[in-house]
């Protein structure tokens, strides 16, 4: 696969998922035998393109040093903040030390398991040699509906144009941690990196990934996430 410049992961992993209601946060949650977090972890490992992998954990994590992949040497542990974009930004500055500011950054949810090798491969393919970067994503084919405070629709919108973001997002290093850092300086918290990226004058761009990349937000998706592994599973045995 050429790739121009190296690859590295980050994961932002301090957040609680209160959405999920429960006391453990949704990184940590069982599915299929093991947290949710060393789904994807393990996933960005595979990958030959990934250096390493720069894992954002908060300081009140209990949790993080009883798993399989604390020690890994290609695992690297930083700080996490208050919301997912500082700690994105606390990982870029602990890579600055490694890689280079053109090097090529991969953020990736904790919460999204089901990442496929084929998803990677597609974004770095698509994006090499591209000035600015971009994420995967899928084409909205659901009608969307837009509505005021009291949920009353307002308006149905044109969904030709919509996508919904997934991830992994990949940026070159410098260019993301400038477009974090401008972002926060000016009161900005923004929710991902395209976001970031596209405050700072770029236009992202869109890599179709798969559907069965899903976040896990709601109870209901951990059902979900446990049947499309195994059905991954189930595809690449059938390949064997």
């Amino acid at each position: 696969m050429n790739v121009d410049g190296r690859c590295w992961a980050v994961m932002p992993a301090a957040g609680v998922g209160s959405r999920m209601g429960g006391a453990v946060p949704k990184q940590y949650l069982p599915l299929n035998g093991r947290p949710v977090i060393e789904h994807g972890l393990q996933r960005l490992l595979a990958h030959p393109a990934i250096e390493q992998v720069f894992v954002a954990i908060s300081a009140a994590d209990d949790r993080w040093a009883h798993s399989d992949f604390s020690s890994h040497p290609r695992i690297r542990q930083v700080a996490g903040g208050n919301e997912r974009c500082h700690s994105v930004l606390n990982a870029l500055r602990a890579l600055r030390q490694v890689a280079g500011p053109e090097d090529w950054v991969l953020t990736h949810d904790a919460a999204r398991p089901c990442l496929r090798a084929v998803d990677i491969d597609r974004l770095l393919e698509e994006l090499s040699g591209d000035s600015v970067g971009g994420v995967l994503a899928i084409p909205l084919h659901d009608t969307i509906k837009q509505c005021d405070d009291a949920c009353r629709v307002v308006e149905t919108l044109p969904r030709e144009h919509l996508w919904r973001a997934l991830t992994p997002q990949m940026f070159r290093l410098s260019r993301l941690q400038s477009a974090l850092e401008h972002a926060l300086t000016a009161g900005l918290v923004v929710t991902d990196e395209s976001s970031a990226m596209e405050l700072a004058g770029y236009q992202p761009r869109l890599v179709q990934g798969q559907s069965d990349n899903i976040k896990i937000t709601q109870p209901g998706d951990l059902e979900l996430a446990a049947l499309f592994l195994e059905r991954q599973q189930r595809s690449r045995e059938d390949k064997q």
